[in-house]
């Protein structure tokens, strides 16, 4: 299970909005004959992959699988019916797909055939490689991470907007593979005016590169921004606010723009993760600045948390911190993350973890 789970994340940034999912089929010796992870969508999944790499050596033999095979005709044929055909004997699953087209039928089909089977084994695991696809197949809108990176004093610039770089080469290698996994990076106009980031996940060898959303409720992003380059990747989430000649100019550069309710004279966020789940965009990365993170935190729509912390200070009651918005007024109030961890990339700390 460990190996298929290896391999599913291999499928994470290429298979949205389907799930990552790895596959390992051993013959009747115990031997692996076969293995695969989920191909883009309207390709082979995981199960399909390992099985034509089997053979007739899966003959009552064994899978293991992170994700219940699927048991509807999709984009692609159900797997189960491949499965039964190969002869499998016995199927260790690590955790049920919560989607209500299989939700454990494809589990029940396969014993009905006779077909041994094993569930919950490094179930754990296997959801948070699919946390954003159970969140948007069960709720309907994208699983969104908050990222930053801050000085030990908790800033993320000097007083003057200075940003770069407080988070080493390592972290910041790592930072571009959070993007590369994810199907939207998500920040506010502010962070475009003053950083003027790419969004891109430059680093990483291939041609996808996540969906770059710019929060702007007054059409304020320059033309000449840097992540306004390959325009049909582009969003600018934006208001009435917006004059229309402004509008029609970002159209015309082939930029897509949103026009969205106001809340608090700003883009409702929580209608705007809506029209995104509309998409098919299960997971978004929100890298700032602190007015879009306030927001996501305020209206609780943050469910993941990274937070890059480089062992500088920099001092400065005018600094800018990650965080804005209207906080809490208690200790007691704060939100406390659960199941975090701690990674270290040289001098660098990150710290990842979830609010519910």
């Amino acid at each position: 299970m460990q190996h298929a789970l290896s391999l599913a994340r291999k499928a994470l940034g290429s298979v949205s909005p389907n799930p990552a999912v790895g596959a390992v089929v051993l013959n009747k010796e115990g031997r692996i004959v076969g293995q695969g992870y989920t191909q883009p969508p309207g390709s082979a999944h995981a199960e399909i992959v390992a099985l034509e790499q089997a053979g007739e050596a899966a003959k009552g033999g064994t899978m293991y699988v992170t994700l219940e095979p699927c048991c509807h005709h999709g984009r692609t044929p159900p797997c189960t019916k491949a499965i039964i055909e190969s002869g499998i004997r016995e199927i260790h699953i690590a955790t049920l797909d919560p989607n209500p087209l299989v939700g454990g039928k494809g589990k029940v089909i396969l014993e009905s055939e006779g077909i041994r089977m094993h569930v919950g084994e490094s179930e754990g695991e296997a959801k948070e490689i699919n946390e954003a696809y159970l969140k948007f197949i069960t709720k309907g809108r994208p699983f969104v991470t908050a990222k930053f990176a801050m000085s030990l004093d908790g800033k993320i610039a000097t007083k003057n907007h200075n940003a770069k770089w407080i988070s080493n080469d390592w972290s910041r290698e790592r930072a571009h593979r959070f993007r590369w996994e994810t199907d939207a990076v998500m920040v506010g106009v502010n962070t475009v005016l003053e950083d003027n980031p790419q969004l891109t996940a430059r680093t990483l060898n291939g041609t996808r590169e996540p969906l770059r959303v710019i929060v702007d409720s007054r059409g304020q992003t320059p033309h000449d921004a840097k992540a306004l380059e390959n325009p049909e990747r582009v969003i600018i989430a934006t208001t009435e606010a917006t004059a229309r000649s402004q509008l029609d100019e970002y159209t015309a550069q082939g930029i897509e723009v949103l026009t969205l309710p106001a809340k608090e004279g700003h883009v409702d966020l929580g209608e705007l993760l809506r029209v995104l789940g509309e998409r098919e965009i299960t997971s978004v990365l929100a890298e700032g600045g602190g007015t879009l993170l306030g927001s996501l935190f305020d209206d609780d729509s943050v469910d993941k948390v990274i937070a890059f912390i480089a062992p500088m200070i920099i001092g400065g009651k005018d600094a800018v911190s990650p965080v804005g918005g209207k906080g809490v007024e208690l200790i007691s109030q704060a939100l406390q993350l659960k199941r975090s961890r701690i990674e270290q990339f040289m001098d660098d700390i990150m710290v990842m973890g979830y609010t519910s």
